[in-house]
């Protein structure tokens, strides 16, 4: 039987992406005077969209990050919150684990860096017109207690990301929201809600007051990252190494490079079902392995991108088995970033994703998949999209027959602009927090 989720207690950012809202903007807001900002957050938490509702107009969700719960004098609840999270994302250590380093060093970030304001409160807000999100934003980044450090912009929802490939189409299916999607993994709800069973049939830990107080229930961790994406140089890249000894372009090669370097075509049809070209019938299809259908990775590369996000039944010990699905359902994440800038201007990912435990997913997943020069038997090569570039020799193998290609000297197309770690609570949670101190 289905668990039963307290939808009307957990933010709504939990159960959708909001995607029929198509403007959003993300506030990252510093408290000033605690006092004055308890007043205006309690007002914030009774307006805040649940899950049980489906907003056709608007929504706002909040986050807070760890010196915001302290700042709040919620100490009691931060020391039950994960250790990763009360550590943030810029420690030398977690550095070195999400390949913060060279160009993605905190100490170039426009924000959550070291060298940056600390950011207490992160307010996501979301309309179905830009007007009247420009004057939302106007009215919820001046208000008393609370400073505007900076306002995330985002672009219009569309169905590709800045480089120009179908997005959001691989998502985990939340247990208790009713049957998933055809494809879509079904994972326990305690993988990304605190207070329910995960996928080893236990609670997570979170926070239980001395009073009895269940103030981790209905809440989940959230990572934001603002990812900078050099689609000119992405492009120029397998312009050059599509063009022939002639000078002549191959865009059918470019277009293949491409494909093989994300794992799916532009339209969103996967490798593993369309290995050959472009079929826009499987731009959502979903319902497909590696492990049996394309164990080395003839179709899809092992190194593809979204094979290394979200490797499905091709994990160790026992490829192309339930229980490779089984384990790779413990490392799933909720993605819910946006895009943003347009050609002309920087553009980028705002990322966002939710879970139930930062080291087991969004950190196990950039590490040791994402990041991994030696992920699935590789040797020598990082995630040919994404990834940082710390080899001397940055390459990206396509098994072929009779020889593999391998293409070399990849330059580094996602730059870290900025960052952190959040908590989306309950909205209980959130109102106790932030109650009327004695």
């Amino acid at each position: 039987m289905s668990v039963r989720l307290d939808l009307d207690d957990m933010q709504g950012l939990i159960a959708r992406g909001y995607g029929k809202l198509p403007h959003a903007a993300y506030l990252l807001l510093q408290i000033t005077e605690a006092d004055p900002a308890r007043e205006v957050l309690r007002g914030w938490a009774k307006d805040l969209t649940t899950a049980d509702e489906e907003p056709d107009s608007a929504a706002t969700n909040l986050a807070l990050s760890s010196a915001g719960i302290a700042k709040l004098g919620g100490s009691p609840l931060l020391a039950g919150l994960s250790r990763q999270f009360g550590e943030g994302m810029v420690t030398p250590h977690r550095s070195r684990l999400l390949g913060d380093l060279g160009e993605n060093d905190p100490a170039g970030w426009t924000w959550g860096g070291p060298g940056t304001d600390v950011v207490h409160v992160l307010l996501l807000i979301y309309s179905s017109d830009p007007t009247t999100l420009t004057a939302r934003c106007d009215d919820l980044g001046s208000a008393p207690g609370l400073r505007l450090v900076r306002r995330l912009d985002t672009a219009p929802v569309t169905p590709t990301e800045s480089f120009g490939f179908a997005d959001g189409i691989s998502q985990p299916w939340l247990e208790g929201l009713g049957p998933a999607p055809s494809g879509s993994d079904l994972v326990r709800a305690g993988e990304f809600v605190l207070g329910y069973p995960n996928e080893y049939d236990q609670l997570t830990p979170r926070p239980l007051l001395p009073d009895g107080l269940d103030v981790g229930r209905n809440g989940c961790y959230l990572v934001i990252r603002q990812l900078s994406q050099d689609v000119d140089g992405f492009w120029a890249y397998l312009d050059a190494a599509a063009t022939g000894a002639d000078g002549r372009l191959d865009l059918a090669q470019r277009d293949l490079l491409a494909a093989k370097m994300m794992g799916r075509w532009p339209s969103g049809a996967p490798l593993a079902l369309a290995p050959e070209h472009d079929d826009p019938a499987l731009a959502t299809a979903n319902d497909f392995g590696y492990g049996e259908r394309d164990a080395h990775g003839m179709h899809c590369p092992v190194g593809a991108h979204v094979r290394r996000a979200n490797p499905r039944d091709s994990l160790e010990p026992s490829p192309g088995t339930a229980e490779s699905r089984r384990i790779n359902r413990r490392h799933r994440l909720l993605r819910r970033g946006r895009a943003y800038g347009e050609p002309g201007t920087e553009q980028g990912l705002h990322f966002i994703c939710l879970g139930g435990n930062l080291a087991r997913q969004y950190e196990f997943v950039q590490h040791t998949w994402v990041n991994n020069p030696d992920f699935d038997g590789l040797f020598g090569e990082e995630d040919p999209v994404i990834g940082p570039r710390r080899c001397d020799d940055s390459r990206f193998t396509v098994p072929d027959t009779p020889v593999r290609r391998r293409v070399r000297e990849l330059p580094q197309f996602v730059q870290v602009r900025g960052g952190g770690y959040f908590f989306l609570p309950g909205v209980r949670a959130l109102s106790y927090l932030v109650r009327e101190q004695p």
